[in-house]
């Protein structure tokens, strides 16, 4: 199988297993979706929706954000992780938001990268999740790692695997193929001890067909 033809395959088997598949994070507005998505980095979604009721309660947007004492930022994200760096980055981007994009967030994936702690992978759930704008395929560890077990991709940079998922996949398919394989990773085809039995992508699997 070709593949175009395999991600294709991969693409419509996903569809109809996650058909409800959406961003888990919790969030208002698409401000708030680009804080918790900084959050989420090396930690859980689940514990990232645990800190940002607190968080947006009392700094909900950019402008409360960008005013906020960083010693309290600091405590109020602290069960995240890395909680210095990314309330340092947080309070900035948050000042960059208000100085140059008059309290809105851009909508380009070279400004929201442009952001303090942002990055492509962030610009592109933001856009794609918060403004429904197919910016690209977003690359986590599991999108990695699915991609390469799948034999979607053989690279290790995520920005070249996302390149190659692009020209694979048909645009309009991007931000649904990138939600549903994060989910298919957390889910199934984990790291470690992947539940390949209860896979719904067998049939395309190398790794599964060579095994029976």
């Amino acid at each position: 199988m070709r593949g175009r033809q395999r991600a294709a395959r991969i693409a419509e088997i996903l569809a109809e297993a996650y058909q409800d598949a959406a961003c888990e994070l919790e969030y208002e507005s698409p401000w708030q979706l680009l804080v918790a998505t900084v959050l989420s980095a090396q930690c859980t979604d689940a514990r990232v929706n645990g800190v940002t009721p607190g968080l947006f309660a009392r700094w909900p947007g950019p402008s409360e954000l960008a005013a906020a004492p960083l010693p309290e930022l600091e405590a109020a994200i602290r069960p995240a992780g890395m909680y210095r760096r990314k309330a340092a980055a947080l309070r900035q981007s948050a000042r960059v938001v208000m100085e140059r994009h008059g309290g809105e967030l851009p909508q380009t994936i070279g400004e929201l990268a442009a952001l303090p702690g942002v990055g492509p992978k962030t610009a592109k759930v933001v856009l794609g999740e918060g403004f429904r704008i197919a910016a690209g395929v977003t690359v986590d560890t599991h999108v990695r790692r699915l991609s390469r077990r799948l034999g979607l991709s053989r690279l290790d940079d995520p920005e070249r695997i996302a390149a190659e998922l692009e020209a694979l996949l048909p645009r309009d398919e991007w931000i649904r193929f990138s939600t549903r394989f994060i989910l298919h990773g957390r889910r199934v085809c984990t790291a470690r001890a992947p539940r390949c039995d209860d896979c719904v992508l067998e049939v395309v699997c190398p790794k599964i067909r060579t095994r029976r």
